[in-house]
């Protein structure tokens, strides 16, 4: 079970409607759904939803070397940040193994970070433990709270409260009282997060939806995820998972967290080796589940083929249009018309998931010209 107990339960359960997330859920603390949660995502992808996602652990980062200090023990190139823009960012151990995912923007001298509740006090702890001289002083940022605006209507609410919408994916505007609003890439191309003070919340909630935008809960939101294959930490990684498995490598320019192009930080070696020499072991997939199935799987679950392990199940999801679907790691050289056992439900992988992996890599070309291949 998630332990978010340094997050407070959403003021925002009190609304009408508001169905709390059930036990062990990674969504604690904020609603599930509002009595109908098909329809949500349905409203999410004609019109406009807003989504309380309140849980998320925020962290500020004030200090003239905050954007190099981070640099230095993070994946992602960010040592020249401008102001305003966003990135999603990696923390790996020194075998290049993910321990934390999280988004950043800076904005008027602070670094703004937002990650998964249950790892949020580990990912502070982390960031105080390695200050040393830098001027960077990593502290609780619980004071903004995350809701997030989703659908192709969104730029309208945002217009009729006064908010001006930020243009491309990861640029954030500073809000008049207090905190920003952030334009993101996913779970949809009409996306945005609102940072705001948390003792407005409820205030910032009832302008988003008196503008037009539709409550959702959490199983809107991961149902739109899980169709876009974005992961989630935790859910969809597990303590063996590189950048690689899960398709965060790349700069901001490419969605991505983990630039190849930038310094040393900690797992880098394991990151270039398999950027340069090899290919990661598993990868993540789409899986279509079985309806019929008298039981669904649960993350962590194993994924079987012939009896033979071969995965492990991620988040699982009833989807408006595509029913029941999980994402998946999955070892590469699994066909993809392979049957599958996603613990006790029938499953298949969905073709249009798979990530071709086939170009070219630098350091296996040196290999081979120096083989004489």
């Amino acid at each position: 079970m998630v332990d978010n107990a340094l997050v407070p339960n959403s003021p925002l359960l009190t609304s009408p409607g508001a169905v709390t997330a059930p036990d062990g859920s990674a969504d604690i603390g904020v609603a599930w759904h509002y009595g109908d949660p098909l329809g949500e995502q349905r409203t999410a992808q004609r019109a406009a939803v807003v989504v309380d996602r309140s849980h998320r652990f925020v962290i500020a980062i004030p200090g003239d070397e905050r954007l190099t200090w981070l640099h230095t023990i993070s994946s992602q190139h960010i040592a020249a940040l401008p102001d305003g823009k966003s990135a999603e960012n990696l923390s790996l151990d020194v075998n290049g193994r993910v321990e934390h995912h999280f988004v950043q923007t800076d904005l008027a001298g602070v670094t703004w970070i937002d990650t998964e509740a249950d790892r949020g006090p580990d990912l502070l702890t982390f960031l105080k433990k390695m200050v040393f001289w830098s001027k960077a002083e990593p502290r609780d940022g619980n004071e903004l709270a995350v809701l997030s605006l989703v659908g192709p209507e969104s730029p309208a609410v945002l217009s009729a409260i006064g908010v001006q919408t930020p243009t491309d994916a990861y640029d954030a505007l500073a809000l008049a009282d207090g905190g920003f609003v952030r334009r993101m890439p996913w779970p949809t191309e009409d996306s945005f997060d609102l940072l705001v003070p948390r003792e407005q919340l409820a205030v910032w909630w009832t302008k988003l939806t008196d503008a037009g935008a539709k409550p959702a809960g959490s199983w809107a939101f991961e149902a739109l995820r899980v169709e876009a294959r974005r992961p989630r930490l935790g859910l969809d990684t597990d303590e063996r998972t590189i950048p690689h498995e899960v398709h965060w490598i790349g700069g901001p320019a490419e969605h991505g967290a983990v630039h190849l192009d930038k310094g040393c930080y900690r797992g880098q070696e394991t990151v270039a080796r398999v950027h340069n020499l090899g290919k990661p072991p598993r990868h993540l997939v789409m899986l279509h589940l079985d309806g019929s199935a008298e039981a669904v799987p649960e993350p962590g679950d194993p994924i079987t083929a012939g009896g033979r392990a071969v995965g492990r199940v991620g988040t699982v999801v009833n989807h408006h249009e595509l029913g029941p679907i999980a994402l998946a790691l999955i070892k590469r050289n699994i066909p993809v018309d392979t049957e599958l056992m996603a613990g006790p439900s029938a499953a298949s992988i969905d073709p249009d998931s798979i990530v071709a992996d086939d170009a070219p890599q630098a350091g296996r070309e040196a290999v081979n010209r120096l083989r004489g291949k």
